[in-house]
């Protein structure tokens, strides 16, 4: 033990130089497993020394020294703050009335200690991992065992619903920052031992817990090792939010459109654990990582499979209009103001001209003002706190807009057209999908204002060409639309009744592709529905028994 510490100093003191930081970095990895090697001593106080070490000037960690009864020493370490009071003062009273003499670690866990959740670990890195979790670890004297209590009681966010993805009819409950809570909301909502929750923990000074989650009857188990392995090769120092995790295992980290779902809902993982999908949940943030993931779910929202499909279909069709807007709407008018004005009406050309003539700048510079303002005020409504944001950047679009025309600086058409730009980039419901179509905004633009028409139509193959080649965990981006998989385009730009998608996409590889029968919707067309006689005839009835009992 104190030859790992030894170690442990002279590569703090080699880490002083430049040349030695790649080589802390793996001796910090090979001190962890060091420690998971390093077993516990019989002697408390050999253990006790080496906790004291470890957590030294860690003024949060508590070591309780006490006796089970005379004689018999006994250690309890715990994290203040991140243990459930009540439950260890209870466990100190169990402790301390054991009676009989009775030392082993294995009869106290299994017999005496009032905690439902125990373990037993015979090396310092589960322990310490353990510990610095939230639980608390029991040594006894001459037991080279620890006894690892379940007791975490750490301050969490009450359940509250989503701010990010928020609907009108669905589920009003989001994940929190507490893992274990994430995973009993998934767990209500699949209530069957298939759903398999495997445990990870990434990070070398984080620790930091995640849980992969997967349908073992239907998701490959091709995917879940790549998943696993992916996390496995992760080497930081700390994961501190599920954002890192997705920029580090995404298959493209250089593509500007997301390869990942994140989402903060219990229902949308539920339902994507049912199509074969894995999960990946993260301790410390309420956001949950799904994979695979194809662009086609960008225009997707869980409110478009509980309202009727009509409902669902329309919304749909009006997201894919508005982000063809979003994307080109200011390079179209660029490049039709500038090289294509016979594609206008007269009248409406010759109201654009009117609108420009005092404009000092070209179209091209104009809708770059324009747009960077417009993205300014958009992160300043973000940043500034909720009470003022919001009417910061409404004001601010309208004071700034108007007074930008009045001034001659920009043109009143330029204004609706970045406008029209704004709402529609608001229509798309995952907001990493609409960062990305955001960003490339700006290449289309210029390519529209250098080349026109031609410049724009040759960004959008070049986009599409990179979309192609795309692959979430092998599944291509562009699925099922490239290649086209013709049963799956029910569920694209429209929403097909719930009977018609009796299969789980054929894009994704499955262990089980049926999901539902369609023998209700038969019955349904079959029987034709009540015509309302036997309602009728047994309102007749009633009716006649009333008038034979008044009689």
């Amino acid at each position: 033990m104190k030859s790992i510490l030894r170690k442990r100093t002279s590569n703090k003191q080699e880490d002083s130089s430049g040349e030695q930081k790649g080589l802390h970095d793996s001796l910090d990895y090979q001190f962890i497993e060091e420690l998971k090697k390093t077993p516990l001593s019989l002697l408390l106080d050999d253990n006790h020394a080496f906790i004291k070490a470890i957590f030294q000037d860690c003024s949060d960690v508590v070591v309780r020294q006490f006796d089970i009864e005379p004689n018999i020493p006994a250690l309890l370490l715990f994290v203040d703050g991140l243990t459930n009071t009540e439950l260890l003062n209870d466990t100190m009273k169990s402790l301390m009335l054991i009676g009989g003499g009775e030392t082993s670690v294995q009869r106290i866990a299994d017999a005496i200690l009032p905690v439902s959740q125990t373990q037993i670990s015979d090396n310092y890195g589960d322990l310490l991992v353990s510990v610095l979790g939230g639980d608390a670890a029991l040594l006894v004297e001459g037991n080279a065992k620890a006894i690892l209590l379940g007791i975490r009681g750490t301050e969490k966010r009450s359940v509250a619903e989503p701010e990010t993805e928020t609907v009108v009819r669905g589920p009003k409950e989001g994940f929190v920052e507490s893992i274990r809570t994430n995973t009993s909301m998934i767990r209500r909502k699949l209530k069957t031992p298939r759903l398999k929750m495997k445990s990870m923990c990434v990070g070398k000074e984080s620790n930091t817990n995640l849980v992969i989650c997967y349908m073992d009857d239907l998701a490959m188990p091709s995917l879940v090792e790549e998943v696993v392995k992916r996390l496995e090769l992760i080497k930081i120092d700390a994961i501190l939010e599920s954002g890192m995790i997705e920029e580090l295992i995404q298959d493209n980290a250089y593509s500007p459109f997301p390869q990942m779902q994140y989402t903060e809902r219990p229902d949308v993982v539920a339902g994507a654990l049912v199509q074969g999908r894995v999960a990946i949940l993260t301790d410390g943030t309420p956001f949950a990582l799904i994979v695979p993931f194809v662009f086609i779910q960008t225009m997707q929202t869980a409110e478009d499979y509980y309202e009727r499909f009509q409902i669902g279909s329309l919304l749909r069709l009006l997201r894919y209009v508005f982000v063809f807007l979003s994307l080109t709407t200011p390079a179209l008018y660029v490049a039709i103001t500038t090289f294509h004005q016979e594609l206008l009406p007269t009248t409406l050309m010759l109201s654009v001209a009117a609108s420009r003539e005092a404009i000092p700048f070209p179209a091209a510079v104009e809708a770059f003002i324009m747009e960077i303002t417009f993205e300014a005020l958009r992160e300043a409504g973000i940043r500034l706190p909720k009470a003022v944001g919001s009417a910061v950047s409404i004001l601010g679009a309208l004071v700034v807009g108007q007074a930008a025309v009045q001034a001659g600086i920009v043109s009143a058409p330029m204004v609706i057209v970045v406008s029209i730009t704004g709402i529609a980039s608001f229509t798309i419901p995952r907001f990493n999908g609409a960062i990305a179509i955001r960003m490339l905004r700006f290449p289309i633009l210029l390519a529209g204002a250098v080349f026109g028409f031609y410049g724009i139509f040759f960004s959008l193959m070049i986009l599409i060409g990179h979309m192609a080649n795309l692959r979430s965990f092998g599944v291509p981006y562009l699925s099922p639309i490239g290649p086209l998989s013709s049963g799956d385009m029910k569920d694209v730009f429209v929403r097909a009744p719930w009977w018609e998608l009796n299969k789980r996409p054929e894009f994704m590889p499955v262990q089980d592709a049926h999901r539902m029968d369609d023998k209700l919707s038969q019955q349904i067309m079959q029987d034709g529905g009540l015509d309302g006689s036997s309602i009728q005839h047994k309102h007749h009835s009633s009716e006649e028994g009333n008038q034979n009992g008044s009689s």
